[in-house]
């Protein structure tokens, strides 16, 4: 039996965006960056190029970093989300973001949301980077405004916290 879905229904997805369950509904085509933005107000995500290029819509869905453009909302269906919106401890910011406000990581910021997830994940599997592989993790994003240079040093340095300032 083949299940046919027409192009304008809408469908009930359900999913944990932050710890929290939450239901939404969305077309077949919509993609999960707009569905987090438009249908949950996840506004942290942010469109760029639309084709994975970027970086700028990177959220972990099941604990690993992933171009949320590069998806339909259906397939997210059960999902364990994070969004930028979900790093932080209440009322604070986490190592990884402490070291981007004192490293002076952002400019525009429309790129560090993006960068702090794969960053996290990145840190996550490779808590002692070097540099050369700091750099390769962020060869995956466009940032139009830092030169990158501040970036490397907020990751290395979340990283050297982390471990204990090792």
């Amino acid at each position: 039996m083949t299940l046919r879905i027409g192009a304008d229904e809408r469908w009930r997805i359900e999913l944990t965006v932050n710890g929290r369950v939450r239901v939404g509904h969305a077309e077949p085509r919509m993609l999960l960056t707009d569905f987090l933005r438009h249908e949950l107000q996840m506004f942290g995500v942010h469109v760029g190029c639309e084709h994975g290029v970027c970086g700028a819509c990177t959220i972990l869905r099941d604990g690993k970093a992933v171009r949320s453009c590069t998806q339909y909302a259906v397939q997210a269906e059960g999902a364990e989300i994070v969004t930028v919106e979900g790093l932080s401890p209440e009322g604070g910011l986490n190592v990884l973001q402490r070291a981007f406000t004192r490293h002076h990581a952002l400019q525009c910021g429309f790129c560090t949301a993006g960068i702090l997830m794969s960053a996290t994940h990145f840190l996550k599997k490779n808590p002692k980077p070097t540099e050369p592989e700091v750099r390769d993790m962020l060869s995956g994003h466009i940032c139009r405004c830092t030169g990158y240079a501040s970036i490397v040093a907020a990751i290395l340095d979340a990283a050297r916290e982390a471990a204990g300032g090792e």
